[in-house]
């Protein structure tokens, strides 16, 4: 189980160890996750470490190092780090000490955030961290703080307290101090109204995943969509399907608004056209006939290749893609491949011999169908001397392909989760 020492976790600890003194085959053990952002950190550690002893509970002490990048908040960045650490725990279930309040908490945040039906179902009482990971449990969820707080004093343990929890600049604190006491004086059960709203929307996003499930399944092609398909759902349903394919890609959701625009400009834009939605992870794009995601890569530098074996595919991970090679009636002399080559970024104005003549690279790539954001990134193959001699899987240099040889393919990787 989880254990930062404070109320909570102190009284989920001593009622899981109540509890194994009835079934003694219940393993219990804690995870306490030293985050280093209180001078008292090192006290709640050790009262953690005493309390165990006590208790006769292994304890698992794990220091984390918090970065905080542009747009992420304190809470939860620390939040994700414990999660990091749960998920490494050799236990099935892992118990966490959320209660009655923090779930009215939660429902109240998420929906001053302007939250939909997942955000509002707050916490589960019980999910699986991710496929692979350990299950998390929170039992307390029907239960006051004051009822624990209550039941703790009465088995005389004690337990610390973490100063920023008076810090008011904290949406959670201010709600607790200030509004939720005048919340409770008009409605005293508002926490238990709150939690069945959490419960009716968790069944409601659950219909959203299923419906949402079906449709992505129908709307799948290839690595991508079919415009056609999700153009003939409802435009609820069109947004719902590509915010289960961003989490089936593991990929935060964008705002609604940026959501809405991508896809009107998808439904509305001219075939040629490209409408893009840039995301941390990657962009989502509409071109032709389809849908796409591509991943977010660093700018590509030439990568070298060495002495190339034409049988067996390539990966380029720099680059995103594999490298292959076929032998057609036209194609790169052996000799070439032996020499090693190189993978080059475009820099504009580069041209590759045809059968008319040379013609600028970007129009190969324009003729073949390469979507925009594709072409931005599409590799040139080279000599050793820099010399272009191939768009792979496009066209090769017309002077070298006068007979049989290796022809280059390209293969980009597409999104994928994990």
């Amino acid at each position: 189980m989880g254990l930062s020492g404070g109320l909570d976790s102190v009284a989920l600890l001593a009622l899981l160890c109540r509890a194994r003194e009835h079934r003694p085959g219940l393993a219990v053990s804690a995870v306490h996750v030293h985050h280093g952002l209180s001078p008292n950190a090192d006290a709640w550690a050790e009262h953690c470490r005493a309390l165990c002893a006590a208790l006769r509970v292994p304890l698992r002490l794990e220091r984390v190092s918090l970065v905080v990048s542009g747009g992420d908040s304190l809470e939860a960045v620390a939040r994700t780090a414990r999660y990091q650490v749960y998920r490494r725990s050799a236990a099935g279930v892992v118990a966490l000490a959320h209660h009655l309040d923090d779930q009215a908490e939660t429902v109240l945040l998420q929906l001053l955030r302007g939250g939909g039906p997942r955000a509002l179902a707050a916490m589960p009482a019980l999910r699986r961290l991710d496929a692979a990971g350990p299950w998390l449990w929170r039992p307390l969820l029907g239960l006051r703080r004051l009822q624990l707080e209550a039941w703790v004093q009465a088995e005389g343990l004690s337990w610390v307290e973490d100063e920023s929890n008076r810090d008011e600049r904290w949406r959670r604190n201010l709600l607790r101090q200030r509004l939720l006491p005048q919340l409770e004086a008009a409605l005293p059960d508002y926490r238990r109204h709150l939690a069945r709203s959490a419960g009716l929307l968790a069944d409601a996003a659950a219909v959203l995943d299923e419906v949402a499930a079906q449709d992505l399944a129908a709307c799948r092609l290839g690595d991508g969509l079919s415009l056609a398909v999700w153009r003939g759902l409802s435009e609820p349903r069109q947004r719902q399907v590509l915010l289960a394919w961003l989490r089936a890609l593991e990929w935060p959701a964008p705002e609604p608004e940026a959501l809405a625009e991508f896809q009107r400009q998808a439904l509305q834009a001219g075939a040629d056209s490209c409408p893009r939605l840039a995301l941390a992870s990657g962009l989502l794009y509409r071109y032709r006939d389809g849908v796409h995601a591509l991943p977010a890569l660093a700018p590509p530098a030439a990568v070298s290749l060495a002495a190339l074996d034409p049988t067996a595919e390539c990966l380029v991970e720099e680059w995103g893609g594999v490298l292959s090679w076929e032998w057609r009636s036209h194609g790169l002399p052996a000799a070439l491949l032996e020499q090693g080559l190189l993978l080059c970024p475009r820099q504009g104005g580069e041209r590759l011999a045809s059968a008319v003549g040379r013609k600028p690279v970007k129009n190969f790539l324009q003729e073949a169908g390469i979507a925009p954001p594709l072409r931005e990134r599409w590799p040139l193959l080279c000599d050793a001397g820099g010399r272009l001699l191939a768009l792979p899987g496009v066209a090769v240099d017309a002077d070298l392909a006068a007979g049989p040889g290796w022809w280059p393919c390209w293969r980009p990787l597409p999104a994928s989760s994990g």
